[in-house]
């Protein structure tokens, strides 16, 4: 193919006319990656009607907390995570706030002297985010006075985080809940709230949510199952993947793969993840693409990867490998790793055994392991 130099394909572009396209409520707007609930690849579609809709259940449920225009949201995650683009970015076009981008939040010296700048009246993170903000002997310079809302999604917050950063700053952290087939979110706590709960709150306006056993029979308050939604943030379906968006839609319901209940307020609790999904620092980390990748070495038989609990990141990784090549060290593993996996990844260690505990038919039995 034919090379184009950067500002010659500006000029070029320049030189065309600009044709406004027609844009339909159910045109895709994104196809937004994701691992789903089995860990494959798949591109959910969200259409203008998804996103919009998610934009205005989400502004219409923070606007009794946030006033409309002037105010200042820090964005510590990253864009390309739905969770920031939809809390931080769409919500705040909409309510006219200022957008404070934090382009490293792992360094967290910088970090705090951005936030230190000028008050912020509401920040997004994950539970590894506010407890590293909460050790950290500078946290004091931060000036929280016009803190609103503190909003922690991706991952649970653990309670014991909740309340310290409650202590430290005199705001709750209040949850969500939501997927990157639900645009993202589907529901919250009020952002008035004046406690830290452990559920992720209730439905958003025109979103319903239904517990469900393995039949998909409606179970009643309290009682734990699948959590299905359905609303207008839903998407469309996976990109090309009729078979996988068959697997996940229920008439109408999108079948979460994550398993909780409602109480009898109407609050949702997350209680379980129904497959072997690892969740480090809110990133969600499939087994099985780990197993993948290290299964290319030529020093590895066999591999299986859990997560193991982790006071920085939530859950970590533990990788165990029975070795083709009894001079393979967790070193040289890990180096090969880093190569072919995005940093997040990465297994925390390595453990070699002789053989992995198996089904009757041979497969890898990952429970057993934890």
């Amino acid at each position: 193919p034919k090379t184009v130099r950067y500002l010659e394909a500006l000029r070029k572009g320049a030189a065309r006319g600009y044709v406004k396209p027609k844009v339909e409520a159910e045109d895709l707007a994104f196809l937004q990656y994701t691992g789903g609930t089995t860990g494959l690849p798949k591109g959910a579609m969200l259409t203008h009607r998804n996103i919009i809709s998610n934009v205005l259940q989400s502004v219409a449920w923070a606007r009794p907390a946030l006033d409309e225009g002037g105010e200042r949201a820090a964005t510590p995650l990253p864009l390309y995570h739905i969770f920031s683009l939809m809390a931080n970015l769409f919500c705040f076009l909409e309510l006219g706030g200022i957008i404070l981008l934090i382009t490293n939040p792992r360094d967290i010296k910088s970090l705090i002297k951005e936030l230190s700048r000028a008050p912020v009246n509401y920040l997004t993170g994950v539970n590894t985010l506010f407890n590293v903000l909460l050790e950290s002997p500078e946290l004091h310079r931060i000036d929280f006075s016009q803190l609103k809302v503190t909003m922690g999604g991706g991952a649970a917050v653990q309670r014991s985080v909740a309340e310290a950063w409650q202590r430290a700053t005199g705001r709750p952290i209040v949850q969500g809940y939501g997927l990157t087939e639900t645009s993202p979110i589907v529901s919250a706590n009020p952002l008035v709230s004046e406690r830290f709960n452990d559920s992720v709150g209730v439905p958003l306006p025109s979103t319903q949510i239904s517990i469900r056993d393995e039949k998909g029979t409606p179970l009643g308050s309290n009682e734990v199952g699948e959590i299905c939604i359905r609303g207008p943030q839903v998407m469309k379906g996976y990109w090309n993947n009729p078979e996988a968006t068959a697997e996940v839609m229920l008439d109408g319901w999108l079948k979460s793969g994550d398993i909780g209940r409602i109480d009898e307020a109407g609050f949702v609790y997350i209680e379980d993840r129904k497959k072997d999904m690892i969740l480090v620092s809110g990133f969600n980390v499939y087994p099985s693409e780990l197993e993948n990748v290290a299964s290319m070495h030529p020093g590895v038989l066999e591999s299986a990867a859990i997560g193991v609990p982790d006071p920085d990141s939530g859950e970590a990784i533990r990788m165990f490998v029975v070795r083709k090549d009894p001079s393979l060290s967790e070193q040289e593993l890990l180096a090969y790793l880093r190569e072919q996996l995005t940093g997040y990844k990465i297994p925390r260690d390595i453990v070699f055994r002789e053989e992995l505990p198996k089904t009757n038919v041979g497969k890898v039995l990952r429970r057993a392991l934890r």
